[in-house]
Formats: C-alpha cells, structure tokens, sequence
C-alpha cells in the first residue's frame, strides 16, 4: 500500500510541475504577442527647439493668464522631422502623466497593426470598420471592441481574484509591447467610454482611479513620429494608419468639436494627420503637420482642466510653425 501511495504522490507532483510549465508557457506566449522588430527613430534633443518650444508655450499662457491658465495646465512635445537621419526634439512637461481621452485610440491601432503583421490575428469586414471608425470618428464603442481583440478580454461583470489576475495579464498584453519598445511612464490598457465604466472595467480600473490609461506628450509625440516616418510596424503598415489619421481641415463644418485644435493654426496648402482627444477635463491634439515650404513636424498639445479653453493648442501650434518657419 505504502508503494502504492509513493506512486501515487510522484503522480501528482508530476502533473502540477507540468502544469505549472504549460502555465509559464502561456504567460510567456502573451508576453511574446507583440513581439516583432521596429526600426527606432534616433531623435536629438536640440536647444534651438526647445527654445522655440519653451517660448511658444509661455507666451500662450500669458496671453490666457487673465483665465487662470499656468505652467501646469499644458504639457508640450515638438519633434522636427526635416532631418530624417536625426530628428531635433524638444517638450515641455513632456514626461508628465496624463491622462490621454481619445489619443490613446493612436496606440491601440499600432497594436492592431503589430498583431496583424506577426499573423496573430486577421483583418476582417468587421475588424476593418472597428479600426477605420476608432480612428476616423473616434467612436468609443469600436475602440472596445478593438481592445477586446488585441488582449482576448471582454468587458462584463466583476471576477474574483483568480479570474481577475488572469484577465488583468492578458489586458496589460499592450503595455509589455510598448514596454518592450522603450516606451516608459504610461498606461494603455483601459477602453474609453462616453459615460463610465462598470462591472470588470471599473475594477480593472481601481477604486480611486489608480490604473487610469495615461500617456505623456513625449511617448505620444513618439509614436506618432514612428508611423509618420514609416517606422511603427512597417512601412506599409505606417501608411495605413497615416491614411486613417489624414485630415481634411480645410473643409467647412459646423461641429464646434471639429475646431480650436492644431488645424486653427493652419493655412492654406498645409497637410495634417492628427489624433484628437477631449473631456470635460482635458483637450488634447496629436499631430503631424508639412507644409509647401518644406516643414515636417510633429507637435502634441496636451491641455488639463481647460478643456472649453479653446485658444491653448492653436495658439501653440500658431508659434510653433511661425518658429519653425524662420529655422535655417
């Protein structure tokens, strides 16, 4: 009987050894989801732009003091792309937390594209409509969707612990691929919603808000550089999402959303792709300008509670470009 026991318990022990490799295998293979290589931009930062930047930023927010708007209302990134060998960068705030609103949607569709490329996943009628209206009319409803098939989570009701820790693994997928470019101080791994988040997401997202998606204006201003320059994935794949991010700024609209963004400091001939995001809190616009005398640049704007103040980011951007514009 004695033998039988031993036999018994040299079963089991066997089995939970196996089965604790296959479970480290798994966690490796999520790991390894977005695993692929990415020709990083090699950017320097230049004292002439930050100048230029620093003097942008405060000159609008003197101009709005009378408002209340300060220092720490506004963080700032601008990275000078006419040298594609070594791209003059400068920011302001630019390693500050905040949160993102919509401009997050800009790396979700990075990582769409990541999973797309390694062959983890296909493009579908449906999978195709979710990213284009993501991206287009940054509906929240097809950027849940778009997170739920990047990370294999769904929203739905609370988990318990040992659920919770598993589905937690899988939804931060998206960080370790950002993690594993470089990418340092942000969070992408929560949906965005019109009105709140419940069940699942609102414990994901903590009690008091802890595990918010946060972005900087630097890792913003990054990635959108990356794909501007056909370095985000591939270069194919940096020109679809260029593609879902071009914006006609000179066609008339009546949706007072649509304004008081980058594109008020555009003029004629000029060509913008951008992100754009906004709450009741924050105002936010990622973009990506060139214009018929030959600039190239990325300028982010990100704004904290001044969202109905209009005139910060175009105001910006307006300095910026005049800026730019005088450079040799």
């Amino acid at each position: 009987m004695s033998k039988v026991i031993r036999l018994f318990k040299i079963v089991v022990v066997c089995t939970v050894l196996s089965l604790n490799l296959a479970a480290q295998t798994d966690r490796a293979r999520q790991v390894k989801t977005f695993a692929g290589t990415n020709n990083l931009l090699k950017m320097e930062h230049s004292e002439k732009h930050q100048t230029l930047l620093d003097s942008a930023v405060r000159k609008t927010i003197d101009a709005l003091s009378l408002k209340g708007v300060k220092a720490e209302n506004v963080a700032a990134t601008l990275i000078d792309l006419r040298d594609a060998t070594t791209p003059k960068t400068a920011s302001f705030r630019g390693n500050e937390k905040i949160y993102p609103a919509s401009v997050v949607k800009m790396f979700y569709m990075a990582a769409l594209h990541r999973q797309l490329e390694d062959g983890k996943l296909r493009m579908s009628p449906e999978l195709e409509r979710g990213l284009k209206d993501m991206i287009t009319v940054s509906s929240n409803d097809a950027t849940g969707y778009i997170l739920d098939v990047l990370t294999g989570t769904s929203s739905g009701a609370e988990r318990n612990p040992k659920e919770f820790k598993q589905w937690g693994e899988k939804r931060n997928s998206i960080n370790r691929y950002f993690r594993s470019l470089g990418y340092a101080n942000i969070n992408v791994n929560q949906k965005t919603f019109c009105e709140d988040a419940y069940g699942v997401e609102q414990q994901f997202r903590g009690e008091n808000g802890e595990n918010r998606n946060m972005l900087t204006t630097d890792a913003t201003a990054r990635l959108l550089a990356e794909i501007a320059t056909g370095k985000s994935v591939t270069i194919e794949r940096s020109k679809q999402m260029m593609y879902l991010m071009e914006r006609d700024w000179e066609k008339p609209t009546n949706n007072p959303d649509e304004k008081e963004f980058v594109s008020d400091a555009l003029k004629p001939g000029m060509k913008l792709w951008s992100k754009e995001g906004w709450t009741s809190k924050t105002r936010h616009d990622a973009a990506y300008i060139e214009t018929p005398d030959g600039l190239k640049f990325v300028l982010v704007v990100y704004t904290e509670n001044f969202a109905t103040e209009r005139d910060i980011i175009p105001g910006i951007a307006e300095k910026v470009i005049k800026g730019l514009g005088e450079f040799k």
